[in-house]
């Protein structure tokens, strides 16, 4: 089996895991159980139907600006710990919407790269909706304001509300502009990722943002054997994510997919510990 396969199979149990409940789509009850209390590792709404553990960015938001609780340990050492850890190969495998963005972007229209500015917009999204926007509605409050779910988070649409509107009639009648504001981003984002792969990830998701500003110290990650490479460029040519893996592997942009690894034909590339050998670790 190929790490491509792998990787798709890691992605699909992990979406399943996280949305246990699968029978509450067609309910439109809310699982409410213990596995709320816990944060998943990816990009997944507390509201969808069948989620069965919190986001942790509108955890980050609702109880790190939470007046009088301050910024809140578990969540922001929940992050800190995975990014650590394991960078955002989170993003590569274990975020049910990233795998949604990988499945849109197969279907045939013409393919497209991010102009590369965009891809700072995460850190700004992550700077203005998840941290200071809640802190600031906190201090008129008792609690923070989450405003990327509120006004952004393309995930909750469709993982969320679209759902609850479908099963729920009652609540129709209270659309607004609000939800046509967010419904449309859904649809930008996801014709954008129909163009560029993980549009989303690479422009707008804050999750990313912060995995990401951990991908050069974290434990797991894309490594480089200098006296291996011949400066093909095969790896700048066949990442999905625009970078130069010889040049900068722990690339805040990479998810760890692995297709750099695969396409080496020196195995310059290897994916795990620091000082770890790829023969050691996987074989093409």
């Amino acid at each position: 089996m190929s790490y491509e396969l792998r990787r798709k199979f890691v992605q699909l149990m992990s979406a399943c895991l996280t949305n246990w409940e699968i029978t509450n789509l067609f309910t439109g009850k809310i699982y409410k159980g213990p596995g709320k209390n816990f944060c998943a590792p990816g990009l997944n709404c507390y509201s969808c139907p069948a989620a069965t553990m919190s986001c942790p960015v509108g955890a980050l938001q609702t109880i790190g600006g939470t007046s009088g609780y301050g910024i809140s340990f578990y969540v922001s050492g929940f992050i800190l710990l995975l990014g650590v850890l394991m960078g955002r190969f989170v993003c590569g495998f274990l975020c049910p919407f990233g795998l949604f963005q990988e499945l849109i972007h197969k279907l045939p229209v013409p393919k497209k790269k991010l102009f590369p500015p965009l891809i700072y917009g995460k850190y700004i999204v992550l700077v203005v909706f998840v941290l200071l926007v809640p802190l600031w509605g906190a201090s008129f409050g008792s609690t923070g304001l989450p405003a990327f779910c509120q006004y952004i988070c393309p995930a909750g649409t469709l993982e969320g509300t679209v759902p609850l509107l479908l099963t729920h009639p009652e609540f129709r009648q209270a659309v607004g502009l609000l939800f046509a504001w967010k419904f449309l981003l859904l649809i930008i984002v996801v014709i954008g990722c129909m163009v560029v792969y993980r549009f989303f990830c690479k422009a707008i998701c804050p999750l990313g943002a912060m995995y990401g500003l951990l991908n050069s110290i974290s434990l797991y990650g894309l490594r480089f054997a200098e006296n291996r490479c011949t400066s093909c460029g095969t790896c700048r040519e066949i990442c999905p994510m625009d970078i130069n893996p010889a040049a900068k592997p722990s690339s805040a942009e990479c998810i760890m997919c692995g297709k750099c690894v695969e396409a080496c034909p020196h195995q310059a590339l290897y994916l795990g510990r620091e000082g770890k050998e790829k023969s050691d670790i996987y074989n093409v």
